[in-house]
């Protein structure tokens, strides 16, 4: 067999491509040490700053400090001025690595790949038996990672934009319903809800008994405990309170049998009720989800989401790159006649459903 031509052009870019991922990753840790560390909050608002002046602020070594300012610049998340030596935190950048109620805030997202790495065995044992690994199976800085992040985007997107997307449920959830949160992790979702419409009632169930533990310090945190519910609960056996409306966030891809979910979810909605249906972004197609962001869900999703689903029996393994028609398809055979893009982002498909 002759050998393969090399296009020396396509190989140096793509080599450049390569070591630019390499430098992110490492970039990542930097990230997560510098949140935790407090050094961007040290520089937000301060302008440009000297290492010994941030490290004196931070109460961190002043020769680490630099090192991590360096690769900071390097990476441009800070700007360096080198007439002063001195290195600055721009507002945008702020908003970023800085403020923790930003809707863009990121560095708590850096603890989910943390955590595939410390999993890396078990996710290679998976690979080679076929086998599923249990979200709880996983190291903690997964549930962790993924509650932090997501807390923000709903934060900004779900009262105020997405919930007014469906038909009606405003005006309903003002006079007062049931509302199931189906999959609600750390409870952010169900107390963000339930913060804006008093009249309604809250529950939120998971199967995952850590993270209901923590959704319930997350409510009594907010002066909620009273309204909001939270159980240990799996989708297809959460008590039966006709619901005028059933919320799945970013879960539903994560079941291992989805349409016995929808399905369930059909038996216990009320008459009128709605399904408000949160999945990650993605296209029909896998060529149309060829992007950084189609990138990252493919890669969670091959360790993390189709992982899950296997394990609880992955009778339907939709992974998160599902896209909208194989989530309509779910809820057609589960007995259900609407389906709705309400809204999108460039994270999340927001779906209206009803019988």
């Amino acid at each position: 067999m002759d050998a393969a031509v090399i296009d020396q052009t396509k190989l140096e870019s793509f080599v450049t491509r390569a070591l630019g991922d390499l430098s992110s990753a490492y970039g990542g840790v930097m990230v997560s040490l510098g949140s935790k560390l407090g050094l961007y909050k040290a520089m937000s608002g301060t302008g440009p700053i000297s290492a010994g002046e941030l490290a004196s602020r931070a109460s961190c070594a002043e020769r680490y400090v630099r090192e991590w300012l360096n690769a900071q610049a390097a990476g441009g998340y800070l700007d360096y001025h080198p007439f002063s030596d001195t290195y600055e935190l721009s507002p945008e950048q702020a908003l970023v690595l800085a403020d923790e109620e930003s809707p863009l805030f990121i560095p708590h997202a850096w603890q989910v790949p943390a955590s595939m790495w410390f999993d890396e065995e078990k996710t290679l044992e998976a690979f080679r038996t076929g086998q599923g690994v249990a979200w709880g199976e996983h190291d903690g800085r997964l549930q962790c990672g993924v509650a932090a992040f997501y807390r923000n985007g709903y934060r900004a997107s779900l009262v105020p934009q997405w919930l007014p997307a469906l038909d009606g449920v405003i005006e309903q959830l003002q006079a007062g319903i049931a509302v199931a949160d189906v999959g609600c992790g750390h409870g952010h979702s169900t107390v963000l809800m339930a913060k804006a419409f008093p009249q309604s009632r809250f529950h939120g169930f998971d199967a995952h008994p850590a993270s209901i533990d923590e959704a319930r310090r997350n409510a009594a945190q907010a002066g909620l405990g009273a309204r909001v519910n939270f159980e240990v609960a799996r989708a297809v056996a959460y008590p039966d309170r006709q619901y005028g409306l059933i919320c799945f966030f970013d879960c539903l891809h994560d079941m291992g049998d989805p349409v016995a979910a929808a399905r369930y979810a059909a038996r216990v909605l009320a008459p009128g009720g709605t399904v408000m249906l949160v999945e990650p972004f993605a296209h029909d197609r896998v060529e149309h989800n060829l992007s950084p962001v189609g990138r990252m869900y493919y890669a969670a999703s091959s360790t993390i989401c189709c992982a899950h689903a296997i394990s609880e029996g992955g009778e339907l393994v939709l992974g998160a790159q599902a896209g909208e028609a194989r989530l309509a398809e779910v809820f057609r055979k589960a007995g259900f006649t609407h389906f709705r893009r309400a809204a999108k982002t460039p994270f999340n498909l927001i779906l209206e459903v009803r019988r």
